[in-house]
């Protein structure tokens, strides 16, 4: 067995990442949830906000995956990124809201499609 996978479950290092918090009510994180990040690590942060953020960089990150990656429960992540969250170094978004956007038709476009089926 990988010593290194023992340690990512270590409650003593799990309870030093998160600061000791082990819940957070009403965090409005899912687990597909887009994490995309909106500045660049900053001196002295947490290792696991950094590769959060390198993570997130170019693309946005589901919660889900950011968890595979890091090697740590969800919850625990879940704290993370509510710290980057509320500093402003990251935002969440829900893939149902991003898929909606980018394919709004407009009304014309619409109108013309009913005009047509009716006119068959």
């Amino acid at each position: 067995m990988n010593p290194r996978a023992l340690d990512r479950e270590d409650p003593d290092r799990l309870y030093t990442v998160t600061g000791g918090r082990s819940r957070v009510d009403d965090d409005g994180l899912d687990l597909v949830g887009l994490i995309l990040a909106e500045s660049d690590p900053g001196p002295g942060m947490q290792s696991e906000h950094v590769t959060i953020l390198r993570l997130c960089r170019h693309e946005p990150v589901a919660v889900v995956e950011l968890s595979s990656h890091l090697g740590l429960p969800v919850s625990v992540v879940k704290i993370l990124l509510l710290d980057l969250r509320d500093t402003g170094h990251i935002t969440v978004r829900h893939p149902s809201s991003a898929a909606a956007t980018t394919h709004v038709a407009d009304m014309d476009t619409l109108k013309q499609v009913l005009v047509g089926l009716q006119s068959l």
